[in-house]
């Protein structure tokens, strides 16, 4: 009996052996079947007739290589050398000039973070990481990272942010300066257009309006 057994799973398992080999025209599977026959999905579809007005740049993170909007040429008052002359521990002073006096930090706490933990102070032409390592400001995504790995991720493989123009490729992304006010990151709260009529309608009535 035993040996009948042992017979009966030797052949099973031979013809699975057979079966499971790839002839031409098969697959071993349906996830190697999609892929082998899977056309790309865009097809002719291009957006580069979109991005013509529009500064980019090429970056590799990873895998995954796109192009993404220039920064510095934005920037109203890049070069930051241009004002800061010295380094930023030289002008420090009561009788020093007030900059940037419209800019509110409101990133994190204090205990965290200050204008000196992405700005380079002795060259403010640079950002720098916790580290100290100098960043362009054109890959200021890169400070973002350090905390927000998770958001980093999604967004290197399209999942987070917004595209420059469309889906179709070459893939452009925005960043996220692009979106997000880097000091102030937080978007304000919203209510749908609806809540906003009725509360104005409600506010009006209350004050005699």
């Amino acid at each position: 009996m035993k040996n009948r057994t042992l017979i009966y799973f030797v052949v099973v398992l031979l013809g699975m052996s057979l079966f499971s080999c790839k002839e031409e025209g098969e697959y071993h599977s349906i996830s190697d079947k999609i892929e082998g026959e899977s056309k790309p999905y865009h097809g002719p579809l291009t957006s580069e007739g979109l991005l013509t007005d529009t500064e980019l740049i090429e970056i590799t993170e990873g895998e995954h290589t796109f192009l993404i909007p220039e920064r510095k040429g934005q920037i109203k008052s890049y070069a930051c050398t241009e004002c800061h002359s010295k380094p930023v521990s030289q002008m420090i002073g009561k009788d020093a000039p007030k900059a940037h006096w419209d800019i509110k930090l409101d990133h994190a706490n204090s205990d965290a973070m200050n204008c000196a933990t992405c700005h380079n102070g002795e060259d403010m032409n640079q950002l720098h990481t916790l580290t100290g390592k100098n960043i362009d400001f054109n890959l200021s995504y890169k400070l973002c990272a350090q905390c927000h790995s998770n958001q980093f991720e999604d967004w290197k493989g399209g999942a987070h942010g917004k595209k420059v123009a469309g889906w179709a490729p070459p893939r452009a992304s925005n960043t996220c300066v692009n979106c997000h006010n880097p000091h102030s990151p937080s978007f304000e709260t919203r209510w749908p257009v609806r809540f906003n009529t009725k509360t104005a309608i409600e506010r009006n009535e209350g004050l005699g309006h």
